[in-house]
């Protein structure tokens, strides 16, 4: 398993860009399920009219559920869970492996009118799109029967709701942001190696996590760098911005915001001064990198956990230990969403609501390592009490849950992934293995930015 859960009362508190999809569901797919031991009980789904329990048939209810990737809901035993409380209901769910496959199929149906399932996943990349061009098309889940407002994050529940306060979307997981770090290679640099020192090193701001690398490297073992990636850099400091690409009109200001050049210039500092292995994310060579203890840090939201410890191997195991982020950040999340083409709308959103409920998605956290959106869940000891063995028994519910309680409300544009991708791959990248000058690879990040939303 990943973690253990504590006695009662026995965890620690402490305070503490979308992930690409295919990554995302990865990560979901590698971790292995825990055990539910003091897990709560699920409640019962809201109650519903006899009238309401069958179909036009006289038949019981069938839903559709169709996600990409791995969401857990299969895996973990929800889907039988609320079948045995709701005996007149089966569900069915579909998935397709990438959700750049899925993403423009949805958009396709969703346009139709056809051919969607009763509950669809949309990833937080896409959200804003979808919330601004299918308004009408979509349910409104904000009043749904079993649908609390405030046990969701405030800026969760406000990417998925349009400017006349409809919520299309119920939020499932999300990427609070943390910071991974060898001990061994720390200790071998002569910087301390308690998570709570550790992260009072950096705390507040990035640029003190640069001064901790500049230390880290006057006395780095031989082949370790700082950490693996200027575009992992990028990507943290942007993931904790107030405003990112998008104001909140919905205009793209990526090339005019100081937030996002102030991370841009960050990361590229790394870069130009030797601090990252010179890695792309998400790759073959990157993954190796951790099975052979490359690089000593890495921004590690809750999801990667999961992937460090599949990558890193069994030699790695009690070396890695996660502490706070400079600041509080996001990276990754998903929502469900109801289409209102389907013939069992009323079914499918308190389908919906009961997966996203905090007790489901504290269940879902135990069992698969995604992280509630529904901050509800953070008091049950599912959440409070849980504690990772493979991070020096770090108590990861708690300290994820005070990141993701201090992320900003930031707008959400409608192509968020797709300008974070290109200021990684087209932008950061160069700079990162190429020592391309920052200026003139930001300029081609802009440039290519514009191609590609037609500008």
């Amino acid at each position: 398993m990943w973690w253990r859960r504590t006695r009662p009362g026995a965890a620690g508190r402490g305070p503490l860009v979308p992930a690409p999809a295919a990554a995302l569901a990865l990560v979901l797919l590698l971790g292995a399920a825990l055990s539910a031991g003091c897990a709560t009980d699920p409640p019962e789904p809201s109650p519903v009219p006899a009238r309401d329990r069958v179909d036009g048939a006289g038949r019981p209810i069938t839903l559709t559920v169709g996600v990409f990737g791995e969401f857990g809901y299969q895996e973990a035993g929800l889907y039988d869970t609320y079948m045995r409380l709701r005996p007149d209901v089966s569900i069915r769910q579909t998935s397709l492996s990438r959700n750049d496959v899925y993403y423009p199929q949805l958009l396709t149906h969703l346009t139709a009118g056809s051919g969607l399932a009763d509950v669809q996943a949309v990833e937080v990349g896409n959200i804003a799109e979808v919330v601004d061009t299918q308004a009408g098309r979509l349910v409104d889940l904000g009043s749904a029967p079993g649908v609390d407002e405030k046990a969701f994050l405030p800026w969760k529940w406000a990417q998925a709701t349009t400017a006349d306060g409809r919520t299309l979307g119920l939020g499932t997981d999300i990427g609070p942001l943390a910071l991974c770090y060898r001990k061994d290679h720390f200790a071998a640099a002569g910087l301390p190696t308690d998570r709570g020192t550790v992260g009072r090193l950096w705390a507040g701001d990035w640029r003190r996590y640069e001064e901790v690398g500049r230390r880290f490297a006057a006395r780095a073992p031989e082949g370790v760098a700082f950490t693996d990636s200027a575009s992992g850099v990028l990507a943290a400091a942007v993931s904790g911005a107030p405003l990112r690409y998008y104001d909140a009109r919905g205009d793209l200001v990526v090339a005019t915001n100081p937030y996002v050049r102030a991370a841009w210039d960050l990361a590229a500092d790394f870069a130009r001064q030797g601090l990252t292995a010179r890695l792309q994310q998400f790759t073959p060579d990157w993954d190796q990198a951790f099975a052979r203890g490359d690089f000593a840090t890495i921004a590690c939201p809750a999801w990667m956990l999961a992937y460090i410890e599949d990558k890193s191997g069994p030699a790695a195991r009690g070396r890695w230990d996660v502490t706070v982020a400079p600041r509080p950040g996001n990276w990754g999340g998903s929502f469900l969403v109801v289409p209102s083409a389907g013939r069992q709308r009323a079914e499918a959103a308190r389908l919906a609501a009961w997966l996203t409920a905090p007790e489901q998605q504290a269940r879902l956290f135990a069992r698969r390592g995604t992280f509630p959106s529904a901050s509800a869940a953070y008091r049950l000891p599912e959440v409070a009490d849980a504690r990772h063995p493979s991070f020096g028994d770090a108590p990861i519910g708690a300290l994820y849950a005070a990141a993701a309680r201090g992320v900003p409300l930031a707008p959400v544009g409608p192509k968020d992934g797709l300008v974070n991708q290109i200021l990684s791959d087209t932008g950061m990248l160069q700079v990162d293995q190429t020592g391309r000058s920052p200026d003139s690879a930001w300029r081609a990040a802009m440039k290519a930015i514009d191609n590609a939303l037609d500008r």
